[in-house]
């Protein structure tokens, strides 16, 4: 009896390598998707008729719900954010996601962000100031300094090893640990927390009052961990002398976002629309370990599966 081949989807364009393409065509017979869904409710009619699904968010994001009895893997860490395993058992959905694959473009957005606020970079690269020295507006330099990382995954930990080296005093808030102890005297607080119910609205007004006065705030993850107003407040009264904020509201790359929008005209906020996640080394990763879960699941033994 001829073996009957798995149909495969791939929801929108993914930048496979050739290598990655040939990877997937062994597994089974496999329709690719060259344009992105323009709505969620053309991703969902995309995926009539499919119970293997390669996606990126937007759609499944939305309408991940509504299917039953179905696989999926992404290439990206953040389901998290909209995902919620309750459904996701009721629908008999098997959600895989790739964890750590976005942890050196983002970690490097981070150093970049810190050293924008703390050596000034954004105002003196290019000036055509008559500039004074010793500087008017004194620049800081990171070595002795006390960063505290909120959260110790994939990013955390990366982050951590780069500023020390830069000789930087790092320490780490862990799920557990006393949050405002872990703050008080750090120059820098770095939100790398994952979406989940311990953490949603955790950054709210009486973190953001018991930072150190003129310390740096940079955040990349969901934005309902963090109380937005408070978090504006500290900024506009000099608690924090500067945010940068990657919006992840926003779709990848999208500058009309509206949240985007009214952090990006703050003279002390540096804002980017979700795009610190994304290099040809986070490309190259997530689809890998995309095929790798597709792999696995089709062995019977799923990896990386959200909500276990």
């Amino acid at each position: 009896m001829k073996k009957i081949e798995p149909k495969i989807l791939v929801t929108n364009p993914m930048s496979f390598s050739k290598e990655q393409i040939a990877r997937l065509k062994k597994l089974g017979k496999v329709k690719f998707h060259n344009s992105h869904p323009e709505t969620a409710d053309e991703w969902l009619k995309r995926c009539q008729g499919y119970k293997i699904i390669c996606s990126w968010m937007f759609g499944l994001r939305e309408k991940y719900h509504q299917l039953k009895d179905a696989f999926i893997t992404v290439p990206f860490v953040g389901v998290g954010s909209f995902a919620d395993p309750s459904v996701l058992k009721t629908n008999n959905i098997t959600l895989c996601n790739a964890p750590g694959s976005n942890r050196h473009a983002v970690s490097e957005w981070i150093i970049f962000m810190i050293l924008m606020a703390m050596r000034k970079l954004g105002k003196y690269t290019n000036t055509e100031e008559t500039l004074s020295f010793p500087l008017s507006d004194p620049t800081i330099g990171l070595a002795g300094k006390n960063i505290t990382i909120l959260g110790k995954g994939n990013v955390g930990k990366r982050v951590g090893q780069i500023c020390s080296a830069f000789e930087m005093n790092v320490t780490y808030f862990k799920r557990g640990d006393d949050l405002k102890t872990a703050v008080k005297n750090a120059y820098i607080v770095v939100n790398v927390l994952s979406s989940n119910p311990d953490s949603k609205g955790l950054l709210d007004k009486k973190f953001f009052n018991s930072l150190k006065k003129g310390s740096v705030f940079i955040t990349v993850t969901a934005d309902e961990i963090i109380d937005i107003e408070a978090m504006l407040k500290a900024v506009n009264t000099g608690r924090l002398s500067y945010i940068a904020h990657d919006v992840m509201s926003a779709r990848p790359a999208d500058s009309n976002n509206p949240f985007y929008i009214k952090l990006q005209k703050h003279p002390k906020i540096f804002a980017t629309p979700h795009i610190a996640g994304f290099s040809d080394v986070t490309n190259k990763i997530g689809n890998d370990m995309m095929i790798d879960n597709l792999e696995a699941y089709l062995k019977g033994k799923p990896i990386n599966v959200f909500g276990r």
